[in-house]
């Protein structure tokens, strides 16, 4: 209710384009009976590019009108009377106008709210007394609308003077035809008798040279009048063209380059309302100038006065042109991107939108608009405005969409939700690129006509960077800002800022990579052990070291086993991340000595560097076999095949070994809400039987000469009771890894059997048995 209280109390400008907001789309009085209910529902909750929301939509228009009739029946008196059945009428014009499309409702709510939000803060910036304090983004839009406010002013001052010129032209030509009158009158004095053309004709020739005198003064009167309406124009077109460049190519380009971030992990870019009012702003005021250039040129094509006026119309017409036309093919935009990596046979969406469209009137007539997959070569080309040939490469289902107005938002969209690529035409490469590598960028095309088909403008526009057809970790490295110009070769800085925020999205978490975690991957990426932050400022990193050479000794590459960790902690480790128990960016030797000071049991997680999407628990604990001595555990990694039959949480639960999570917290404390509650007393049994069975099947043999390569890498006894059982041999080296970590599942088939069964429901069979 707090914004519908402000919005009361706008003034001039402001609160006239508040009240625009309503009408019988959405009637002021709802607003103002309903504002408490209206601020307190999620608007922003819904998607509105998805039709499965209608139902949340349905729910809220239904809510909203059982609200408006209950407002409706507690109305008593002569006064509520009235107000009972102008409600009630409300709350029937709002279930027939949405009732089919309950989406259209809750955009015209987010506009109105949205819109009064801006307004309002907009005022109270204004209004402010200490102009210092505004921020940047405060100061920039208080000088962009400032700009708008001298325009308005020129335009206002050179419609005045129009009209001016034009009341005096046509007082010219009155006075223009009275000479000619005289002239005639002149001239049909010699069909008179001498002595009457000697009394009339030198009062007609006073008359003449009187009013001869007169239009040649107003003809320089109003050469200097056109002349100065043009040089007003002038600085008009000046100013205009430089807020267009303000608006197009700094808030429009932030906003694409924003945009093109968010599809790489970074924040939402941001609504395109503040940028679509400014867009039309700029639009009326073009074709109020334009308008006026054109009327300057009538005034001119109906009275000829020899002079420059004619050069300069024509130079006029040609820059206000040349800007009306910049301000419709910059401002056909792609809101919504498809993704950055496209399958055949796979649906998806995008939507595009022209931001001008409403105020230019191009709805009138309904533009279609085409998509189409170019190769990076024709993309080049159209960078460079060559021409090319029409050939896609490929072929797009559903690829053709018309453009519908929105008249609540007032917005003139295309949505494709239904696009496939059916099929891809690759070029035929011999080289370093590999065929998931070559690039792709859908081109979305349409035809506006501006004006009643005065101007008629071919638009395109092509995504902000570019698709891959390909595997999904084919994650987009050149995050420049023109699409296919992709360096070979990146500051470890700028990649470090990328990989977090990729991280944080990807996970969906406020807990992003720590400078210890980006020194850990820095001496991943680098194969280096320096632990200075500063050491890598410089190194830059290229694409061959990124996604296409292996790591030393494994057969994936940087980004691959990157990828594997967010897939990992994005399906299973989440709450964990967020936690903080996960270190997770720790190498073996790391982890020995961070344990090493712990007291035994102590335990900490890192992901595993030997495997792609792994994470493994290192623990410290006494060595069975050489008394006094401490050392450091590694089991087998843990993957999304693990954690799919059993939680993190529950098999660290399972291990009794494991006491302290790293550096002293109790186990339990941390992961214990994160437990599957026991179904019964069978329950309870088998993980006691498993936890046992864990700790009877790993406990090496007590000979440290029976197999010395076990003692260093085998899983720990548990550390209260370090028994050595010796009816089994020595377990050679098929139980470990790569890293000579213990091969906990492989080697496991019954404990792996028993750990499904506490995952299963009971069976029948088993309901007689007692623990």
């Amino acid at each position: 209710m707090a914004v519908w209280i402000q919005a009361q109390q706008l003034q001039g400008d402001a609160l006239h384009q508040m009240q625009s907001l309503y009408g019988q789309h959405f009637p002021i009085e709802v607003r103002h009976y309903l504002s408490q209910w209206i601020e307190g529902q999620l608007w922003d909750a819904i998607d509105l590019e998805n039709p499965q929301e209608e139902l949340k939509a349905k729910r809220l228009l239904d809510s909203l009108i059982q609200e408006l009739q209950k407002k409706a029946e507690h109305q008593v008196g002569e006064d509520g009377f009235l107000l009972k059945i102008k409600l009630g009428h409300y709350a029937s014009q709002l279930k027939s106008t949405y009732d089919r499309c309950p989406l259209e409702l809750v955009r015209c709510i987010k506009h109105i709210l949205y819109t009064e939000q801006r307004l309002v803060r907009e005022a109270t910036n204004s209004s402010s007394p200490v102009g210092s304090l505004m921020d940047s983004m405060s100061q920039k839009y208080h000088q962009i609308n400032q700009a708008f406010e001298e325009l308005r002013v020129l335009t206002q001052d050179t419609e005045n003077d129009l009209r001016k010129l034009q009341h005096n032209q046509e007082y010219f030509i009155i006075q223009y035809q009275e000479s000619l009158r005289i002239q005639a009158q002149l001239s049909s004095l010699a069909t008179l008798p001498p002595a009457d053309r000697q009394l009339r004709e030198p009062s007609l020739l006073s008359k003449r040279a009187t009013v001869e005198a007169w239009l040649t003064r107003e003809a320089n009167t109003l050469q200097k009048y056109r002349l100065g309406l043009a040089e007003k124009h002038q600085k008009t077109l000046a100013l205009l063209r430089k807020q267009q460049t303000v608006i197009l190519d700094d808030e429009l380009i932030q906003w694409k380059r924003r945009q093109q971030l968010a599809g790489n992990g970074g924040p939402p870019e941001g609504g395109l309302d503040i940028l679509q009012s400014w867009c039309e702003k700029l639009a009326e005021t073009i074709w109020q100038n334009r308008q006026q250039i054109r009327r300057a040129e009538h005034l001119r094509q109906q009275l000829p006065i020899p002079g420059p006026i004619e050069e300069l119309l024509t130079e006029l017409n040609s820059t206000i042109t040349d800007i009306i036309s910049t301000l419709v093919t910059s401002t056909f935009i792609i809101e919504k991107q498809p993704p950055q990596v496209l399958k055949t046979q796979t649906k998806f969406a995008a939507t595009v939108r022209l931001l001008v469209g409403g105020k230019l009137n191009v709805h009138m007539n309904p533009p279609q608009v085409k998509a189409t997959i170019i190769s990076e070569q024709q993309a080049k080309a159209l960078l460079k405005n060559e021409n090319t040939r029409n050939d896609s490469s490929g072929e797009i289902l559903n690829n053709n969409c018309v453009m519908e107005y929105h008249q609540t938002t007032g917005t003139l969209s295309a949505h494709f939700r239904n696009m496939s690529l059916k099929r891809i035409r690759r070029s035929d490469r011999r080289g370093a690129e590999s065929v998931t590598e070559e690039k792709f960028t859908i081109l979305f095309e349409s035809q506006f006509s501006v004006g009643g088909n005065e101007l008629v403008f071919q638009v395109k526009v092509s995504l902000r960077g570019h698709v891959k057809t390909g595997k999904p970790y084919a994650w987009q490295w050149d995050t420049g800002r023109v699409p296919f110009i992709v360096p070979d070769k990146v500051l470890w800085p700028q990649l470090c800022e990328a990989l977090n925020m990729k991280y944080k999205a990807e996970v969906q978490s406020n807990r992003g990579l720590s400078e210890e975690n980006l020194v850990f991957l820095a001496q991943k990426a680098f194969s280096s052990s320096c632990v200075n932050p500063e050491d890598y400022r410089n190194m830059t990193m290229t694409w061959s070291q990124f996604n296409r050479e292996s790591l030393p000794g494994r057969n994936f590459t940087f980004w691959q086993w990157f990828d594997g960790v967010m897939e990992l902690t994005k399906k299973h480790l989440k709450p964990h991340w967020n936690d903080g128990a996960i270190l997770g960016f720790v190498n073996k030797q790391q982890a020995q000595d961070m344990l090493m000071s712990k007291p035994n049991g102590t335990f900490l997680l890192r992901f595993s560097d030997s495997e792609i999407g792994g994470i493994t628990i290192a623990w410290v604990a006494e060595n069975p076999n050489k008394a006094g001595e401490r050392m450091v555990w590694n089991l087998m990694p843990y993957t999304t095949k693990d954690f799919s039959i059993r939680s993190l949480a529950d098999r660290i639960s399972d291990l009794n070994h494991l006491l302290f999570l790293y550096p002293d917290r109790p186990k339990d404390e941390v992961f214990s809400k994160y437990y599957t509650p026991p179904l019964c007393k069978l329950d309870l049994y088998l993980s006691t039987y498993f936890s046992s069975f864990l700790t009877w099947f790993a406990t090496p043999n007590p000979d440290p000469a029976a197999n010395p390569t076990y003692m260093d890498h085998a899983a720990s006894p548990a550390v209260n009771q370090p028994h050595a059982y010796g009816l089994y041999p020595p377990i050679g080296d098929p139980m470990l890894d790569a890293d000579g970590d213990f091969d906990l599942d492989d080697t496991m088939d019954v404990a792996r059997h028993v750990e499904e069964l506490l995952r299963r429901p009971m069976e029948g069979q088993w309901s007689g048995q007692q623990s």
